[in-house]
């Protein structure tokens, strides 16, 4: 982990600002992405004293080019790129918007893709480098109807985390792509969400952030393809895309969430 370059985006709180002190506290040095300053530069202050706060909207193109830019102007260059920026939302899919869908594919896909897009040459002109995708659980399981389009856009991300991974295995061997996907985790979560919702912090499984902060450092420093942040969670999926009737699974595995607020 000591002087790997890692950009982490959506660093201000939650599982990107847990993630930045972790790593910078091993001798990691850390580019940081997001739009609250004040609470950036909080978090950079805690996370290495090289620690490089950038004010970024990561639904911006260029202002993820732009961050890429100053991280490579700074360090010289880019190791890892954790692409950790997201939102929920709290809407069935009866009731979904224009709106509602294209915010979600903004936040949770698109920036992920933009800030690919914006590193890859530089991965590519070193010939290694690491893309890790911070994903969900309800990229994989139906388990939250509520969040329809957020589990549509973590469906979008893993896809296009697995075919830029079968994209680079022939041309570009040692750039590593991988998916993490936590479920429910101890953080702002659920009220940032659009149309508003219940304390994520408050639910009874939700999962230590410093936890899943560990399981992607442990992929930093191990890459593998797809990883999860909690035990059982891999035969759960499993279990799930082999029944021969997947109604039958959902059935008992679908989570009620309280109501949202209005």
């Amino acid at each position: 982990m000591k002087d790997k370059v890692i950009v982490i985006t959506g660093a201000s709180a939650g599982i990107g600002a847990a993630l930045a002190e972790l790593v910078g506290g091993k001798g990691a040095r850390v580019a940081l992405l997001a739009r609250r300053e004040p609470e950036l530069r909080a978090v950079a202050a805690r996370s290495g004293a090289d620690a490089l706060p950038i004010v970024a909207d990561v639904t911006r193109r260029p202002d993820l080019e732009r961050a890429i830019e100053a991280t490579l102007s700074r360090f010289g260059q880019i190791d890892v790129l954790v692409n950790n920026a997201g939102r929920g939302i709290s809407r069935p899919v009866a009731e979904l918007t224009d709106a509602d869908f294209d915010e979600m594919m903004l936040v949770n896909v698109k920036s992920a893709l933009y800030a690919i897009q914006a590193v890859l040459p530089h991965f590519r002109a070193r010939g290694r480098g690491h893309i890790i995708n911070v994903s969900s659980m309800l990229g994989r399981l139906p388990v939250a109807p509520i969040r329809s389009a957020y589990a549509a856009a973590k469906h979008a991300l893993n896809g296009l985390t697995a075919n830029l991974r079968v994209e680079l295995r022939a041309s570009h061997p040692g750039i590593q792509v991988s998916s993490v996907h936590p479920g429910v985790v101890a953080t702002e979560f659920g009220v940032l969400a659009l149309h508003g919702g219940v304390d994520s912090r408050q639910l009874p499984t939700a999962q230590p952030v410093a936890a899943v902060a560990e399981v992607i450092a442990g992929v930093i420093a191990e890459p593998r393809a797809d990883v999860y942040t909690f035990p059982g969670a891999r035969e759960m999926v499993a279990r799930y895309y082999a029944a021969e009737d997947m109604a039958v699974v959902e059935a008992q595995m679908v989570m009620t969430l309280p109501p949202r607020r209005s």
